[in-house]
């Protein structure tokens, strides 16, 4: 979709957190009333038929526009955090990182086979959390489980979207 006004409005951040990254700030995005009307609306369109029951963010940038499009859609909003921020039985998934292994966690009682899922965040790069959220998410056997992200970088040797199954629906509104 490559929207010229969020393109316009998207702040790179060159060498953060390290030194030869160009960081995609998608703060400025959300910030701006316009370019948060737009990512929803563009967002609710693409799914507004695909029977959405449930909308889930990874921890944190994937909170802010999840949930807008959850309420959009009609659909709960479900948080995938970092271990110890869920207060109630939750279910995990590792994964490793460029510079260690993390983990994320959903509430047990979250998903059901019943639902069908979209699991959204801002970036996707080597997509290393996401096809953890994606996985741990698998574990409730829903219906269908869909993939959205704000940005794709397709910079060569990244390979995102390589580590998802080759069947699984996945989105973007800004590839760079």
């Amino acid at each position: 979709m490559n929207n010229e006004t969020l393109l316009k409005n998207l702040r790179n951040v060159p060498d953060f957190p390290i030194k030869g990254i160009q960081f995609k700030d998608v703060s400025t995005l959300y910030k701006n009333a316009e370019c948060m009307r737009i990512m929803v609306d563009e967002l609710f369109d693409m799914y507004k038929d695909k029977g959405i029951t449930k909308v889930v963010g990874i921890e944190s940038r994937g909170f802010v526009v999840g949930a807008a499009l959850a309420y959009r859609l009609g659909a709960g909003f479900v948080m995938c955090r970092k271990p110890g921020k869920l207060p109630a039985d939750t279910k995990q998934m590792s994964y490793m990182k460029e510079y260690g292994k993390d983990t994320i966690e959903i509430h047990s009682d979250a998903i059901t086979e019943d639902d069908v899922v979209l699991i959204h965040d801002d970036l996707l790069a080597t997509g290393g959390s996401m096809n953890a959220a994606y996985q741990l998410v698998k574990e409730f056997k829903p219906k269908r489980v869909s993939i959205n992200f704000i940005i794709e970088l397709t910079i060569e040797g990244l390979n995102g979207r390589s580590v998802f199954d080759k069947d699984v629906d996945i989105t973007t509104l800004i590839k760079i």
